[in-house]
């Protein structure tokens, strides 16, 4: 039996409000964490930012960075924190070493 557009947008609506929903509560994790880290102190251009948060994310996930993958992996405080400040300083001003 085919659902009414009705129910379609009801059930659109319902699904974007809880994607919003989660989306806020993986931002505020990851602000407590930045903050944490010291983020909050660095001066730094958003742009800037967020490669280097992209950096990381593929680091995690299994691309570059680490050379094994599985150092500073521990509890994921203060190896992980480290890691972001060093990014932060070390690729502000650009990502083309030879």
């Amino acid at each position: 039996m085919k659902k009414p557009s009705s129910k379609i947008r009801e059930e659109i609506a319902r699904l974007q409000d809880q994607l919003k929903q989660a989306e806020t509560r993986e931002a505020e994790r990851i602000g407590r964490v930045a903050l944490k880290a010291g983020l909050g102190e660095i001066e730094i251009d958003e742009a800037e930012l967020q490669a280097a948060f992209e950096e990381t994310a593929k680091r995690f996930r299994g691309g570059e960075g680490s050379a094994s993958g599985k150092k500073d992996v521990g509890d994921g405080r203060a190896a992980s924190g480290s890691f972001t400040a060093q990014s932060l300083g070390a690729d502000a001003g650009g990502t083309d070493e030879a």
